[in-house]
């Protein structure tokens, strides 16, 4: 770093936090990236449904970003931020190091974690390959295979399973920990000849590195090629930097969440967020977007500033 004062801190370099730092660049506005080098989709190794970049390893999406970032004055930082507190005329940004960087506005586009329940979590070695959980990554890609669900709830599995069959007529929906179904939910999944499988869900049945089924817990193994299972998932949002200025949430179907006017300002004045860290289900190019639009949100604001300071000069 050549300097310890900015207009921005990026907090996150995914989509996201890369998105709003490029808008910010292109608006002149000098910009820090942090980067913690931990991003949601790491296991994965390509894209899908990102207009011009389907197919994509999201890594390489990343250090592309990195570089455009750059070419408009940008800098990075690649290292954890360990606490943002407010100043008179900003925020001061903590560094793990203990180095102390001075912003204008902060975004917050650290993203959220992914976790299994306790009893799943041997699935999460498969992660990302066959251990999939959202159909719209990776369902055109495992197409026309035989197709596993497995969820936490009776609400997530119909959804996630009439999902799914999108792109397999070869689903099965494992029960697993759900009491029961209705009659309802099971003529629903009969007339989309969706197959129900009783019985609490072991682990997964590996050969030469491939999932080649689900083992229940009495040994019997159902052959399948993946398995979806985001709708077992309790996602976490790694939002411990806006639980600290007492940013306003909402609960909604996938867990507690920071809510954020349509330009990502959350109800902290000054703070911003987008991406994962405030919508879990948003996929790549949408958490892009939503970081284009909260680069623009800030300039707004920094604008505004900005012309404060000069009136106030003139009087």
């Amino acid at each position: 770093m050549t300097q310890n004062s900015f207009d921005v801190a990026v907090i996150g370099a995914g989509a996201a936090g890369l998105n709003a730092a490029l808008i910010l660049g292109q608006a002149r506005r000098s910009v820090i990236v942090f980067d913690n080098g931990s991003p949601r989709n790491a296991a994965a190794d390509h894209m899908n449904g990102f207009l011009s970049r389907d197919g994509m390893n999201p890594a390489e999406l990343l250090t592309i970003g990195r570089g455009e970032v750059r070419k408009f004055g940008g800098e990075f930082h690649d290292g954890t931020v360990v606490s943002v507190t407010r100043r008179s005329d900003g925020f001061s940004v903590e560094l793990a190091d203990g180095s102390k960087i001075q912003v204008r506005k902060v975004l917050v586009a650290t993203g959220l974690t992914d976790r299994l329940p306790a009893e799943l979590e041997v699935f999460g070695e498969r992660w990302g390959r066959d251990v999939l959980h959202c159909p719209y990554c990776h369902g055109y890609s495992v197409r026309d295979q035989p197709l596993g669900v497995i969820a936490k709830s009776a609400e997530f599995a119909m959804h996630q399973a009439l999902m799914v069959r999108q792109w397999s007529d070869d689903v099965v929906l494992f029960l697993h920990r759900i009491a029961e179904l209705s009659a309802e939910d099971r003529e629903k999944l009969a007339a989309r000849d969706i197959s129900i499988v009783e019985g609490e869900v072991a682990g997964p049945a590996v050969e030469d590195d491939r999932l080649v089924g689900v083992r229940l817990v009495d040994g019997t193994v159902v052959a399948r090629s993946a398995v979806f299972v985001g709708g077992a998932l309790t996602m976490d949002p790694n939002d411990a930097i806006l639980r600290t200025f007492g940013a306003q949430r909402a609960e909604t179907m996938m867990g507690d969440f920071v809510t954020v006017d349509m330009m990502g300002a959350t109800s902290v004045p000054g703070v911003f967020a987008a991406g994962n860290v405030v919508d879990p289900g948003a996929q790549v190019i949408m958490a892009a977007a939503a970081g284009a639009k909260a680069g623009a949100g800030i300039n707004m604001t920094l604008t505004n500033d900005d012309l404060e300071v000069a009136l106030a000069l003139r009087s």
